[in-house]
């Protein structure tokens, strides 16, 4: 064992409270166990990245809560910019800690510069994950079906065509599905489960080994400055538009 490795294994990491999308919930499990620095776990639905300032709002809320908590010296956030839905998040007593990243991708790539390597050789793939896959939010005919008893409920008929025909129209700008693997006991279902789909929708399909290395360390609290944004109370996470995606402001009074 390395020098590194020793230090690395005898380190103690500071206690923290995590709030993570559930789309994280099979990988957090794994890379976290024995995790007893990690005193509190809060999962969030997948569903609010549709709806970027609910997500904001939900994610303060969740700051808030933990104000008041004095076991912990840092709150930290399975989730990347997720559609500018936690640009303008504060911390209030304890620090905030992010990977940079514009997506979970990010996080299941292992980094912003893999993910934006594959992007560049591949720009019509579509990404699927097991969290993606098991909240039917990927392309697919459970995706389509799922779509067209929500919009059933709330339009008539040839309005839930039309637009229905506008998700096929999103789908049709792809041509991959992506299935990302972390190591999680489903992987190997979920990675079929995304296959079919390919084939449901005449795309090919590809399957990439994840790297966790990004969510491990964020969770045993290895936070450097290059890959992990650190925002301090009387801050606020902000966008910063260059290949450092996200920077602390001063918060306004």
């Amino acid at each position: 064992m390395s020098a590194e490795a020793q230090v690395d294994q005898v380190r103690i990491p500071p206690r923290v409270a995590l709030l993570a999308c559930s789309v994280f919930e099979g990988e957090i499990a794994l890379h976290a166990a024995g995790a007893q620095h990690i005193v509190m776990t809060r999962f969030f639905e997948m569903g609010l990245h549709d709806q970027p300032d609910h997500l904001r709002a939900t994610l303060q809320a969740g700051l808030v809560e933990l104000d008041a908590r004095n076991d912990i010296e840092a709150v930290i956030l399975a989730y990347g910019l997720c559609g500018l839905g936690t640009a303008g998040l504060r911390p209030l007593r304890h620090k905030l800690v992010i990977p940079r990243g514009h997506d979970c991708i990010t996080v299941f790539l292992g980094g912003k510069e893999r993910y934006a390597a594959h992007q560049k050789a591949c720009p019509s793939c579509y990404y699927y994950t097991p969290g993606w896959n098991r909240g039917r939010r990927v392309p697919g005919p459970d995706k389509l079906e799922q779509l067209r008893a929500e919009l059933s409920a709330k339009f008539d008929p040839d309005d839930v065509e039309f637009l229905l025909d506008s998700e096929r129209a999103q789908w049709a700008m792809h041509d991959t599905a992506t299935f990302l693997d972390l190591g999680t006991a489903d992987a190997e279902a979920e990675a079929a489960y995304a296959r079919r789909c390919a084939d449901w929708l005449g795309w090919k399909f590809e399957r990439l080994k994840g790297d966790a290395t990004l969510l491990r360390d964020l969770l045993w609290g290895r936070w450097d400055a290059g890959r992990f944004q650190i925002v301090e109370p009387g801050h606020r996470l902000a966008h910063s538009p260059d290949e450092q995606i996200m920077r602390a402001d001063p918060d306004s009074p």
